[in-house]
């Protein structure tokens, strides 16, 4: 009787699409942030087993995921064989839980202060391509707008007593006097800007998509992501021109009767906008500083006040 010799399994590689809902991931399984992260339209999952080297445990397995090209992070599952790779960009990491933020943020200092003026700068987040879901067009009007918003505030904050001072001064322009002002219409202006912002920009209605945790269900909010997006940009571009036409309307008549004063809120507005571009380098220190601390010594309490300070 003839022996024949066993058959070697060759490797096999599985492509999966849909669900990966029965995968765990970390020591922690209530982090389910790792199987709700995905794209649609750059993907890769791919399940590599090996059965050379066999033990109780059973086979090993790799898991690879790449998606655009953020920044990746690889962690290790309880049997510290399975390798997870997973991008995410800056605004999901900066929003982040505080038990995802444990699991999966290993960025320095440096790192995370620079995300956060890569958002909060304006002239950055406008004309600078940074890895976000937000459409360009919109970050581009939004920064035309906020230009106009300060305008506009700069106009409201002047008041008698200030074209009485100019009268006085000879039409001189005394900064030390309309500091105040000015320091008050940027503070009305920069809220304004983070309010509009918040509202129209398009990164969280998409993120939502990316947080589902199969295909099959992405695919359904798909629809209403996109209806919620179409709704929001047509608002957006309808009150902005018409509060364009209302300021333009309202300047053009302030600067008809008040001739000699028209150069001073100019002069006004360009400083308040000025200190909008100075002002992220400054204040985004504290939350970082915030952050890090609350990572390392496992404050939730300091992490949720840092996520407070990086939305000012």
């Amino acid at each position: 009787m003839i022996n024949f010799p066993p058959k070697k399994e060759k490797n096999k590689s599985i492509k999966l699409i849909n669900n990966i809902n029965n995968i765990h991931f970390g020591k922690d399984n209530n982090n389910n942030i790792l199987k709700n992260k995905f794209n649609k339209e750059n993907k890769e999952i791919s399940l590599n087993f090996n059965n050379k080297k066999k033990n109780k445990k059973g086979k090993s397995i790799r898991i690879k995921r790449k998606i655009g090209n953020t920044n990746k992070h690889e962690i290790l599952s309880t049997n510290n064989k399975d390798k997870i790779k997973l991008s995410f960009n800056d605004f999901e990491l900066n929003t982040f839980k505080y038990s995802d933020a444990l699991a999966f943020d290993k960025r320095t200092f440096i790192q995370y202060y620079i995300s956060l003026i890569k958002t909060k700068q304006p002239i950055i987040f406008a004309f600078c391509p940074i890895n976000d879901y937000n459409l360009i067009i919109i970050k581009l009007c939004i920064f035309c707008l906020s230009f106009s918003l300060y305008y506009s505030v700069n106009y409201f904050f002047f008041d008698d007593n200030m074209i009485h001072k100019i009268y006085e001064d000879g039409g001189k322009y005394d900064i030390i006097y309309f500091l105040p002002k000015i320091s008050i219409a940027f503070a009305v202006s920069h809220i304004l800007s983070i309010i509009i912002k918040f509202i129209f920009l398009s990164e969280r209605n998409i993120i939502q998509v990316r947080k589902q945790p199969n295909y099959s269900k992405a695919n359904e909010i798909i629809p209403t992501v996109k209806r919620n997006l179409t709704i929001k940009y047509i608002i957006f571009f309808i009150l902005g021109i018409i509060i364009l036409l209302f300021f333009w309307m309202l300047l053009s008549s302030f600067g008809a009767v008040y001739q000699n004063t028209q150069i001073i809120i100019i002069e006004n507005t360009l400083i308040s906008f000025s200190i909008s571009f100075i002002y992220p380098f400054f204040i985004n220190i504290f939350p970082c500083i915030f952050r890090m601390i609350s990572l390392n010594s496992k404050s939730e309490c300091l992490y949720t006040f840092s996520k407070i300070l990086q939305i000012l």
